[in-house]
């Protein structure tokens, strides 16, 4: 019997690999609108869940990270932290 594919963790980016956040986020919607379907079988459709969901955290991990970065890169002259909201209705 060949060996499944572990669909949670196939293709998530290897420490020598860059995570891709944009191709994460667009698997992700893949993955959305699969788990949408009516016609999805139940083992499937965990598979599919499961993916979502290390999907979901590893870009959740990255944009807490791209947030500590730019808090980081947003101190004053006097290296306290100047919060600006970021708001976004104003795109």
């Amino acid at each position: 019997m060949a060996k499944r594919p572990n669909p949670s963790t196939d293709d998530l980016p290897t420490p020598a690999a860059p995570f891709d956040f944009e191709a994460s986020m667009k698997e992700l919607e893949g993955v959305v609108t699969r788990l949408e379907q009516p016609d999805v079988p139940l083992e499937e459709a965990l598979a599919a869940f499961e993916r979502g969901v290390a999907l979901t955290r590893a870009c959740r991990d990255a944009l807490e990270a791209a947030e500590q970065k730019v808090e980081l890169l947003s101190r004053g002259a006097d290296g306290v932290g100047v919060a600006v909201p970021f708001d976004v209705d104003d795109e």
